[in-house]
């Protein structure tokens, strides 16, 4: 068995609405072996290594479910037994996750999707690969690749690996439990690192999170609480209670500072953390050198304190109150009179609560040195048998994070200490903090039994308090996120995300240009890049998750418009896991027969995952049937239909029952794009007055305009907006680059267009025919080489008939074919519907084919360029002059005047001054 591809889906996607892994499985040989043929032994075996499959339900839905599909009738196969075990390592290894699917590929026997959850990516990627060297690991010897572990293959040691690999990678338990109070909120939230550093909301509303300091967190107050003398000092000025504390460089210095104070007493780093360096109890000179040495392991200057009788205690204060405190027990075990100290812990060890490092709420108990000097001061060692109910401690310091337990006293903590907790926190500046307090009873005041505060922490942990091994867990993380978003505060940007096989990146544009029009700073992604504010931030194709996120992540902007095309979502997925409105314009034959989508309606499942996370509505094309049948997969709280045919008869019964709809109805000015919503009729404005519409004989941007003004008022814009913005948003090369492009400073019309695929190039062929065009009509035809060859005929076939002169080209990267090929295929399919050949040119060279179509040009005409390279096309078409010829893209294009000098003048580097026959002027070179 083995992995031959792998996809990891970050966001919504068609297998789930949360990130998952999918590999495609080759089952070999092993196609013929499902787990009765392997025979119980292995399925015991694999239940041995991991005891927690017997709870997985699979298909039954119920404990036990997945094996007995492992041991009834003919069991299951490795493929899918794979996917439980992946699953189940991670919920070894702490992970929550539960969600898997497994299922052959069509017309591939032995080949299989397997789908898992995961949380973090490279966590899943390593269990998906443990899984797979557990099966074979298990397999008959016969059966086994060479490649498989062998029998000494220890797989406790490298189940453990996993686990302190994944709680690296993993959130810890503080950050993991922000993170599910955000969302508890209906907060987003995005993890910035591979460590504590995350975002909460988006855009202008994020704040940002490390572990338990927040965004608002004085730098001041954190260095504060990091030197323990200057906290000592602070604190010790107000009043509150503190043990008496010298700083020293050298155990001489150790020594005569312990004997100063007055044993016993605690030595400490200055600064610190976690109880790392730390030693308490001291009564003698060389048990100080000793523990100096320690503590100057974790730092330069270490600090000699009073040691205060009583129990460790943590109290937590968020935005000025204490929202819980915590009795902390260093690591322990308790003498049954019979077990040595070394079983006694190996029985500790034994509770399910306890794993490695953070895997789980409490921590495995470890002998250390530590433990053993702890011992031999008692006179023990690990084969002493204590007495019963002796409690014999492991460890000086009570950090769970080296076995110790916290016992929840919220509840019976004294007003007293708590409010000075509080002043403690308020005196260092911290908005989020733990005080350590030491005392024999948190129950009655600080006044009457005395105790000190030994701690002032920034950043305090919360799994003590969240999952404490007794009393009630508490949500300290609540508190956090309301205090960086009080109720009502806004966490969230609007997100609209535009999707369909035509039409994408105008209607995104369109939709930028209203929001632009309200005052909103937009964050778009387009097949052309990524816009901030209007301004290209990053050039290429950017339509996938990855732009999705830096534009959420971005803190200038307040609306999202998200162009989200097929690539990204078969390979990746969404870059959000839900939107406010989507849309679907149109499903169309385009990329068939790639990344396993091969049907029009395979197409249409994958383009529909934006509109199955849509919040406030889907916007869905009535006139395409596939669109159409979306709207039963959406839970929006509107679906809103755009439709150009206003007798359409589902969208009438959708408008009588109070639905949303925006419907392209004739009046007598011409055709009026209209708005129906809970039996309003709205009208918004006539098709000839948007300039994108080349006064309405475009009716393809008739649509797109539809739809960004669906899209709009469904996020609550205004109609004035909506029609100032669709008013003021032209088809020029500037506002929106390859979209039907018109340059009329020549004798004849060009129109530059991105058109390639069928559909888009009918839509352009219906563009010119409605033009009226007087002299010849000239099309530069292309297609992209990684299409079918059933797709380049229909693009050939979608353009015949309306042309008197065909340029037929290939793209520049000509993605697996020979240099004429495509031209060549388009030809022959010209042919086959009835253009002449001599109407027929193959010019391979895109900008060769660009000049010779332009030169066949006379008053009158009009040539259509598909192009490519589009900027490299505008380029030429706009300094096009008959008998140049086609410059490298390393050269100027035009034919340019010398530049014109003018004193005190210095001219900007993205413009330049041409003379040509129109005259000087100045020309922004963008498209460079």
């Amino acid at each position: 068995m083995r992995i031959t591809d792998t996809n990891v889906y970050v966001g919504p996607n068609i297998y789930a609405r949360f990130p998952v892994i999918r590999h495609v499985l080759d089952l070999g040989e092993l196609e013929h072996w499902p787990t009765v043929r392997l025979g119980d032994d292995y399925v015991a075996r694999l239940l041995e290594m991991l005891p927690g499959l017997a709870d997985h339900g699979c298909s039954y839905q119920t404990a036990g479910g997945f094996v007995r599909r492992m041991r009834e009738d003919k069991g299951t196969w490795l493929g899918h037994v794979m996917e439980h075990v992946a699953i189940e390592l991670q919920n070894v290894a702490g992970s929550d996750v539960s969600f898997g699917r497994t299922r052959s590929v069509d017309g591939r026997p032995g080949f299989y999707n397997m789908v898992f959850e995961y949380h973090d990516e490279e966590v899943g990627r390593e269990a998906g690969r443990i899984a797979l060297e557990i099966l074979h690991h298990l397999l008959p010897t016969d059966l086994r690749p060479d490649n498989a572990p062998g029998d000494d293959w220890d797989f406790e040691a490298e189940r453990d690996q996993f686990i302190k690999y994944a709680q690296r990678r993993e959130l810890g338990p503080s950050t993991a439990s922000l993170a599910r109070a955000a969302e508890a909120r209906d907060i987003p939230w995005i993890r910035l690192n591979r460590y504590s550093l995350l975002q909460l909301g988006h855009g202008r509303f994020q704040k940002r999170i490390q572990a338990t300091v927040t965004g608002n967190t004085s730098n001041i107050a954190v260095d504060l609480a990091g030197d323990k003398q200057e906290t000592n000092e602070i604190l010790r000025d107000l009043g509150l209670p503190v043990p008496r504390q010298i700083m020293v460089r050298t155990p001489g210095q150790s020594v005569r500072a312990a004997n100063r104070i007055g044993y016993p007493v605690v030595l400490k780093p200055l600064s610190g953390n976690h109880g790392r360096g730390v030693s308490i109890n001291l009564t003698d000179d060389e048990s100080v050198k000793v523990a100096f040495d320690k503590a100057k392991q974790h730092g330069q200057t270490v600090v000699v304190e009073t040691c205060i009788e009583g129990m460790d205690h943590r109290i937590l204060v968020v935005n000025g109150k204490v929202v819980a405190a915590a009795k902390r027990v260093p690591g322990h075990v308790v003498g049954d009179g019979q077990s040595t100290i070394e079983a006694l812990v190996e029985e500790v060890n034994k509770d399910p609560r306890r794993g490695v490092g953070h895997e789980k709420v409490l921590t495995r108990l470890e002998f250390d040195d530590q433990a053993d000097r702890l011992l031999a001061r008692l006179g023990y060692n690990r084969s002493t048998v204590p007495a019963a109910d002796e409690v014999v401690y492991l460890r000086a310091t009570a950090n769970l994070s080296t076995g110790g337990t916290a016992i929840d006293v919220t509840d019976i903590i004294h007003p007293d200490n708590q409010e000075m907790a509080v002043r403690a926190i308020m005196a260092i500046g911290l908005d989020v903090g733990g005080v350590d307090f030491l005392t024999s009873d948190i129950a009655e005041s600080y006044r009457v039994t005395g105790g000190a505060i030994c701690e002032v922490n920034a950043g305090p942990g919360f799994r003590m308090h969240v999952a404490p091994s007794e009393g009630t867990p508490r949500d300290v993380a609540g508190p956090v996120v309301e205090m960086l978003f009080p109720p009502g505060s806004a966490a969230r940007i609007p997100i609209a995300a535009v999707t369909g096989t035509n039409g994408k990146t105008t209607t995104a544009r369109m939709l930028a240009h209203i929001l632009k029009m309200k005052g909103h700073v937009v964050g778009m992604t387009t097949t052309d890049g990524v816009y901030i504010d209007g301004q290209l931030s990053v050039e290429g194709d950017m339509t996938g998750p990855v732009s999705a996120r830096m534009i959420l992540r971005d803190p200038a902007i307040d609306a999202a418009v998200l162009e989200t095309a097929r690539g990204g979502m078969i390979r990746s997925g969404l870059g959000f896991s839900e939107c406010n409105v989507s849309c679907c314009l149109n499903v169309a034959s385009d990329h068939l027969g790639m990344k396993g989508i091969d049907t029009l309606d395979q197409l249409a499942e994958l383009k529909r995952v934006p509109i199955e996370v849509a919040q406030d509505a889907a916007i869905l094309n009535a006139d395409d049937p596939r669109c159409l049948q979306m709207a039963d997969y959406t839970d929006a709280r509107h679906v809103c239909y755009v439709t150009m045919n206003p007798a359409h008869a589902l969208v009438k019964e959708h408008i009588q029952a109070g639905g949303r709809a925006v419907v392209l109805e004739q009046g007598m000015n011409g055709y009026m794009i209209t708005i129906y919503d809970n039996m309003r009729h709205i009208p918004l404005m006539w098709t000839h007055l948007i300039p994108a519409t080349l006064e309405g004989r475009a009716i393809h941007n008739v649509q797109n305009a539809m739809f960004a003004a669906a899209m709009a008022y469904n996020m609550d814009v205004s109609l004035e907006h909506i029609m100032q913005g669709l008013r003021t948003f032209g088809s020029g090369f500037f506002q929106a680059p390859g979209r039907m492009n018109v340059f009329d400073e020549h004798p004849f019309k060009v129109i530059l267009d991105y058109a390639h695929n069928p559909a888009a190039v009918k839509a352009m062929c219906d563009v010119i025919d409605r033009l009226g065009v007087v002299g010849k009509r000239i099309v530069a035809l292309s297609a992209p080489g990684d299409r079918r060859d059933e797709d380049i005929a229909d693009i050939a076939a979608a353009a015949a008939g309306h042309f008197d002169i065909y340029v037929l080209k290939r793209d520049d990267y000509r993605r697996g074919r020979g240099d004429d090929e495509v031209p060549k295929m388009l030809r022959n399919t010209l042919l086959a519907n009835g253009v002449p050949d001599d109407s027929i040119h193959i010019i391979p060279d895109e900008q060769e084919a660009t000049q010779k179509a332009l030169e066949f040009a006379s008053p009158g005409d009009v040539v259509l360029i598909l192009g490519d390279k589009i900027k490299r096309c505008w380029k030429q078409i706009i300094y096009f002059k008959p008998g140049d010829q086609p410059a490298s893209d390393s050269q100027s294009i035009a034919a340019r005047g010398p530049a014109v000098d003018v004193p005190g003048f210095e001219l900007p580097d993205d413009l330049e001054i041409i003379r040509d026959e129109r005259g000087v002027r100045l020309a922004r070179e963008e498209a460079d």
